[in-house]
C-alpha cells in the first residue's frame, strides 16, 4: 500500500537503495579500497555488497549487524570453470557468510546448445544454495547470446527454481568491427525477453549499464528487482535531491541538503 502523499508506483529511496547489489568486483581492487566499498554499501542500505570469493570472510565482517548482505560470485567472470570447482566456491563462500550466490553459466555450452550440461550445473549450485539457506543468480552474458539462448536459460533457471536471472557480469567484452573490445550489458530487449520467459517466481536482475537514477528507474519499470551498480552512492543522492520520497538509508541522511554535484 502507498504512503501517504506517495504515488501508488514512486519507490522511495530506501525502496531504491534495497534494488542494488554494489559491486566491488574490479580485479585490481585492493582490500583497502574492498572497504571503501563496503562501507558504502553498508551506509547505503543496500541489498548486497557483490564480492569475489576471497573477500567473502572480510565483507560479513564489515556488514555485520547491517541488513546489506554478502553476495559472492562463483565461476567469474567467464563461467569455464568445472563444475564440480563451482560447488565448491558456493559451498565455502555460504559457509563464509555469503548468503546470495552469482553464478556465470557455462557459456560455451550454451552456445553449443548443451542444454543438459547447463541444466545439470544450475540444479547442483541451486541445491547447494537453497540447502544452506542462499540464493542463486544465474548469470546468462547476455552480450554473447541471441534471443534464443536466452529464452532457453530462462526456461531452464524455471524449471530448476532459481531466486535470479541475471543478464551480465559487465565483463563480457565482445569484439567490434573497429577492432575494439567492449559490452552493452543490460539493454531494455533483453531485459523484456528476460521478465517475458522466465516464470513470475524468478526475479531479473541487470548489470552492466545501470550508472545513473534514470537508468535505475527504467529498468525497474521493465520489471527489474535487483541491479548491479558501481555508482550507488550517485544514484540514490540524485534520487534524494529530486525529492524523492523517504525513509532515507541512515547514511544517506545528509544528502537532502547537500548540494549538487557533492
Amino acid at each position: 500500500m502507498a504512503t501517504a502523499g506517495k504515488p501508488p508506483d514512486e519507490p522511495s529511496v530506501a525502496e531504491l537503495a534495497r534494488m542494488i547489489d554494489h559491486s566491488l568486483l574490479h580485479p585490481t581492487f585492493t582490500d583497502a579500497q574492498l572497504e571503501a566499498g563496503l562501507a558504502v554499501a553498508r551506509r547505503c542500505g543496500c541489498a548486497t555488497a557483490c564480492v569475489k570469493p576471497y573477500a567473502v570472510p572480510m565483507s560479513a565482517r564489515a556488514l555485520e549487524g547491517s541488513p546489506t548482505r554478502v553476495c559472492a560470485v562463483v565461476g567469474f567472470p567467464h563461467g569455464n570453470s568445472h563444475t564440480a570447482v563451482k560447488l565448491m566456491e558456493t559451498v565455502t563462500a555460504v559457509g563464509e557468510g555469503a548468503a546470495e550466490i552469482d553464478m556465470v553459466v557455462n557459456i560455451g555450452k550454451a552456445l553449443g546448445g548443451d542444454w543438459a550440461y547447463v541444466t545439470d550445473e544450475v540444479r547442483r549450485l541451486n541445491d547447494a544454495c537453497t540447502e544452506r539457506g542462499a540464493l542463486l543468480k544465474v548469470i546468462f552474458e547476455t552480450d554473447y547470446l541471441e534471443d534464443a539462448p536466452i529464452i532457453r536459460l530462462c526456461e531452464i533457471c524455471t524449471a530448476v527454481g532459481v531466486a535470479f536471472a541475471k543478464t551480465s557480469t559487465g565483463y563480457g567484452f565482445v569484439r567490434k568491427p573497429g577492432g575494439d573490445y567492449n559490452y552493452v550489458g543490460a539493454t531494455d530487449h533483453n531485459l523484456r525477453l528476460m521478465r517475458e520467459h522466465c516464470g513470475p517466481a524468478v526475479r531479473i536482475k541487470a548489470a552492466g549499464g545501470v550508472r545513473t537514477l534514470g537508468d535505475l528507474l527504467r529498468v525497474r519499470a521493465l520489471g527489474v528487482t535487483r541491479v548491479g551498480a558501481t555508482a550507488t552512492e550517485a544514484m540514490l543522492a540524485e534520487a534524494v535531491r529530486l525529492g524523492l520520497p523517504g525513509p532515507l538509508p541512515p547514511g544517506m541522511q545528509d544528502a537532502r541538503s547537500a548540494p549538487a554535484g557533492r
